[in-house]
């Protein structure tokens, strides 16, 4: 059976280099929010409204991501995800439309002190690096930190789940 792997954690957490070495462990194909949503529509980002018109483009994404992950499971291959779902509720509706349509789905959690992914973020917006995407303004960091639904034991209950500190990788 293929393995639907999601990846989610707060923003600054290792993500998208936690994913990028699960691909090569794998072989499978990423399918990152961050690197959908800079494409499709970073060039077209409001200066003001940004959090509505973000939060819609967000959801059009998963959509199609959602469906190139099934069309890829379907052909026999893991595939790695990394949405975004900050919010429990919407990690809830996630995990219901995997068991919905039978596919294994393996959850990493990644996580760091606020202080370490801060630096990160800075760090990541000034190299523009392997996993650089799009800037991220610190106000927009501190907005996604503070949104952010810590994942526990009781909310991925049933799922083969994984809980990573990378808070050491910087070390």
């Amino acid at each position: 059976m293929t393995t639907l792997h999601l990846i989610e954690g707060p923003v600054g957490s290792g993500k998208s280099t936690f994913a990028a070495e699960l691909s090569l462990k794998t072989g499978a194909p990423r399918l990152i929010l961050d690197d959908w949503f800079s494409t499709l529509y970073s060039p077209d980002r409001p200066e003001t409204e940004v959090l509505a018109w973000y939060g819609e483009r967000k959801e059009r994404c998963i959509e199609q991501m959602w469906k190139l992950a099934c069309e890829i499971a379907a052909s026999g291959s893991d595939v790695i995800l990394e949405l975004g779902l900050i919010l429990a509720s919407d990690r809830q509706s996630f995990f219901s439309r995997v068991e919905s349509v039978g596919h294994w789905l393996k959850i990493y959690v990644l996580d760091a002190p606020r202080e370490i992914r801060r630096e990160r973020v800075s760090r990541r917006n000034e190299d523009k690096g392997e996993t650089y995407q799009m800037d991220v303004p610190e106000a927009f960091f501190e907005l996604a930190s503070d949104m952010w639904e810590p994942i526990d034991e009781a909310e991925v209950a049933g799922f083969e789940t994984e809980f990573i500190d990378t808070a050491a990788e910087d070390d």
